[in-house]
């Protein structure tokens, strides 16, 4: 971006924050009595909240090195979860040493100087090797099984003493056990919840060892789950009488543009051996989502409320407000993702004890059979994706940029929505939703009682569920991102009436905890009428309303039939397949078919090389192109939109070659976030009239945020594939096709018309199957209402030539966390990509920074993904690069391959 159009874009944002402010006075003044968010007293007795992410030692064990197990602590550990259980039974700590007391590694003096040092959050299975002993591709091949210990220091200070001191641990695969000083405090199954653990009866002043204890059974997921704690960990020190884990829940069930009415509930937690008089205070800000903080002054007070605690209780109070002229949260681009921060604060004896901030936003979801999903009064199409919790060659380990990447591009494509498939995500996940203004589904279980394999969750359901599913809703609601929740995915008892009876269970408990949202499961053989289907307010379907395979039976007017007033809509959607930049010959003439290495056919597949052609009409058995998904929608338009399985490629479940790969190819963008063909055919559907003055503007070098990317993608859009390039196939058949809004195309070849086709209802892509490839150029003009509307070139190219590097963030932050994510072309003389290139690529970094992995998005590539040479794919390959915690300067970062020009970027660590 050039100075001028610097210039122009704060120009524009300036005016842009001043409109805001004449429209919502509130954010820009308050009243004279009021206070700013920094007149509060001091907090002697306050909370604190610390990461624990750095100074670990971990070890992993293949076999057990320590004789324990679940099974062992699982009397100790199910109290852990007591907090949550409210129809179920509580469980009671035994008495007498727990087990662990006597291992080694739970001692302060055993020596781990040798074990690997590690920051959090961390994955121990990503690294590496491929094909590990025993672990099924479907998994990823990836050493994600084993007992890991994680050990360190923690200092607690003797001003700490008359405090509550938890650990928070944000994520941890799995099977979690947790001492501290040697005693065993508790744990956590589940690898994909958060939880606490209350460290005060075992803490001491001065030195506290902490010891983590996790387990891998090698069989307990069906796609890869990750390993470690490999999401962040807490320490919360705060006053003995505070507001209590996930202790705020507001709603907003009044909404207009004029005013907001708010409801707030305060759980207070008082751990004292007395009762205490608690004044409860709570205001009102704009939340700044570029850094977190309040802004302003308060724009709205909960009215004060006083209570008692009693001892060694938990007690809840309600309040009531309302907010004139709010800013709303809504889905861009026609809503802004406006958020606001309550700060809730508890005197005791004339002092503040505890401050609490709850980011929330305001805004009114419709359910409706006939419209769909409204927000805020709008009517909003879901154009959604599934979404796994890997962060592609990362692992499972959490990188806040990572995943502010990935949604970039899926806001890009035009998705709107976003369903955690199939368990509760990152909380930092759910932040970036909601700052980007995406609509979710927040989901939890992949299965209940029955089992998909031998190690997976039926083990737990009996005991935790109730645990489990109340702490997720407690822990995300307050996010405004969120419209639905999922308490279940294809499960297995579906069709039985024992299934029914479950998902009436879990419906109640999912209404108990939050009442303003409508619920369900995704279902893919529950029939309308069902006791299953009867239990959900919400209808999601997997597959079955575009029909399975070849056939176009659609579930969509059963349930229509059997549920009117619901809304109802594909919970997943197409599951099409395929490999960036891989086109195979023949190409189906059909708009759908079956991918052939499921068939016992070669359509569409290259089983040698493990690739699956890229003219995106073939899909798995039981799904569907995208192009089918389109018609059938189209056909039933009560239908509220759709969750594309998936957004993303990731690890693990590499359909068709399930054997063979090592990850998806399901997505539309691939696992090194470069960009499927697929990307422009859902771009046309769900972006049709891309223009300037569409979409999200980037972040600018001084953090102001702008709402369009103009020069980024704000163009008009036609697509042209495959590439040109074809020495092999001269004088023979190579269809072209083109995905555009555009209601008419002209294709040329070499400067000849080929035909100008007009676009047919039913049709969503321009085809021109009778194309013979001779070298040169393809040129397409698309129309749209008889104007010119978008043209895009593919040309045949040369040899390849030498390397061009690109990185998407040139600065990055000095934090040690921070990440760059540098894309490497292999190009001919011209700087054309060479589409077929493969060469070996070589990194190198100088300056504070490291290069944390390489990819290239190709699922039979079992190249290590720290391994610094990485073959390129389709002509490009990744590096992710990370910065040194507390260094900044020149970064430079370099790639080299045999008889090509190398190439080198330079950032900027500051």
């Amino acid at each position: 971006m050039g100075p001028l159009a610097r210039r122009l874009y704060r120009a524009y944002g300036l005016v842009l924050s001043g409109l805001v402010l004449l429209a919502h006075p509130q954010a820009a003044e308050a009243a004279v009595s009021r206070r700013t968010a920094n007149e509060y007293p001091a907090v002697p007795n306050g909370r604190e909240r610390i990461s624990l992410n750095a100074g670990w030692r971990f070890s992993r064990f293949a076999s057990n090195p320590d004789s324990l197990s679940y099974d062992v602590m699982k009397e100790w550990i199910l109290p852990t979860g007591n907090q949550f259980v409210v129809t179920g039974t509580q469980h009671p700590r035994p008495s007498g040493t727990p087990p662990g007391s006597n291992v080694t590694y739970v001692q302060a003096s055993f020596d781990d100087s040798d074990w690997e040092a590690v920051n959090l959050p961390h994955d121990w299975a990503i690294k590496g090797p491929f094909n590990a002993p025993d672990i099924p591709n479907s998994m990823g091949a990836l050493p994600i099984n084993g007992v890991g210990w994680y050990r360190r220091t923690l200092f607690i200070d003797s001003t700490d003493a008359d405090k509550s001191i938890f650990l928070d641990i944000d994520g941890a695969m799995s099977n979690a056990a947790v001492w501290l000083n040697g005693k065993l405090v508790g744990g956590w199954p589940y690898g994909y919840a958060s939880f606490r653990l209350d460290l005060t009866p075992y803490v001491k002043a001065g030195d506290n060892m902490l010891a983590i204890r996790l387990d891998n059974p090698l069989n307990f997921s069906r796609w890869y789950p990750g390993a470690g704690l490999y999401r962040s960990v807490w320490l919360v020190k705060v006053d003995q009488t505070h507001v209590g884990q996930s202790g705020t829940y507001i709603t907003t069930p009044a909404v207009s543009a004029e005013s907001a009415h708010l409801d707030l509930t305060v759980e207070i937690e008082n751990k004292r051996n007395a009762s205490r008089v608690v004044d409860v205070a709570t205001d009102v800000y704009v939340l700044d989502t570029a850094t977190g903080q309040a802004r302003g002054d308060v724009v709205a007070t909960f009215p004060q409320m006083t209570t008692s605690t009693m001892a060694s209780s938990r007690h809840t109070v309600n309040a009531s407000t309302t907010i004139v002229n709010p800013m709303l949260w809504g889905p861009p681009p026609e809503q802004e993702p406006n958020m606001y921060v309550a700060v809730t604060r508890l005197f005791a004896d004339g002092e503040v004890i505890d401050v609490y901030e709850t980011p929330f936003g305001i805004r009114s979801v419709t359910y409706d059979g006939d419209k769909g999903i409204s927000i805020n009064g709008k009517p909003v199409r879901i154009q959604g994706t599934n979404n796994h919790h890997d962060l592609g060659s990362l692992g499972a380990a959490f990188h806040l940029r990572a995943a502010e990447r990935q949604l970039e591009l899926l806001q890009e494509l035009g998705c709107n929505a976003l369903r955690m498939s199939h368990n509760p995500p990152a909380t930092e996940l759910l932040d970036l939703a909601d700052r980007f203004g995406f609509l979710v589904q927040d989901e939890i279980f992949d299965v209940w009682r029955r089992q998909k394999i031998s190690d997976d969750y039926h083990l737990y359901f009996d005991d935790w569920h109730e645990q489990d599913l109340r702490s997720f809703i407690r822990r995300d609601r307050n996010h405004p991102s969120i419209i639905s929740w999922s308490y279940g995915n294809e499960i297995v008892e579906q069709t039985e009436d024992s299934g029914g009876a479950t998902a009436e269970e879990l419906h109640a408990m999912v209404k108990a905890e939050d009442p303003t949202r409508k619920s369900g499961a995704a279902m893919n053989r529950a029939q309308a009428g069902s006791r299953f289907a009867d239990a959900g307010d919400v209808v999601g379907l997997n597959y079955q309303g575009e029909g399975h395979g070849e056939s176009f039976r659609s579930a969509f007017p059963s349930f229509r039939a059997a549920y009117p007033e619901k809304v109802i809509w594909s919970t997943e959607s197409s599951s099409a397949v395929s490999t960036r930049g891989t086109y195979i010959f023949p190409v189906t003439p059909a708009n759908h078919s079956n991918v052939g290495v499921q068939n016992g056919g070669d359509a569409g597949v290259d089983p040698e090389n493990l690739l699956i052609s890229a003219y995106e009409l073939y899909a798995v058995s039981w799904g569907a192109s995208p192009d089918k998904v389109f018609g059938m929608q189209d056909k039933h338009p009560y239908v509220a939109g759709e969750f594309v399985w998936t957004g993303w490629d990731y690890i693990g479940e590499p359909t068709p070659y399930d054997t063979e790969a090592r990850s998806s190819y399901f997505g539309i963008i691939d696992l090194a976030g470069f960009k499927k063909d697929r990307f422009y055919l859902y771009q046309a559907r769900w972006r049709p009239d891309l223009r300037p003055g569409n979409g999200k503007l980037e972040f600018l070098d001084d953090r102001f945020l702008l709402w369009e990317r103009l020069l980024t993608f704000g163009r008009p859009m036609a697509h042209i594939l495959p590439h040109w390039t074809w020495p092999d196939r001269v004088g023979e058949v190579t269809p072209v096709h083109v995905f555009s809004s555009a209601d008419e195309a002209e294709l040329f070849v070499n400067g000849k018309s080929a035909g100008r086709l007009q676009r047919e209802p039913s049709n969503y892509r321009f085809r021109w199957d009778d194309i013979t490839y001779e070298p040169g150029e393809l040129r397409v003009v698309t129309y749209k209402d008889g104007a010119e509307w978008a043209v895009d070139t593919k040309k045949t190219v040369g040899d390849a030539a030498k390397l061009t590097m690109k990185a998407d963030r040139t600065t990055i932050s000095a934090d040690g966390h921070d990440l760059s994510f540098i894309s490497v072309a292999v190009v001919d003389e011209n700087g054309d990509t060479v589409p077929e290139a493969s060469d070996s690529i070589t990194f190198s970094v100088s300056g504070p920074g490291e290069i944390v992995s390489t990819d290239n998005g190709n699922p039979g590539d079992f190249t290590e993904f720290p391994s610094l040479t990485r073959k390129a794919f389709s002509g490009l390959a990744l590096a992710i690069v990370r910065s040194e915690a507390g260094a900044s300067g020149k970064i430079t970062v370099s790639a080299e391959a045999d008889g090509l020009k190398g190439a080198r970027v330079v950032l900027r660590s500051i």
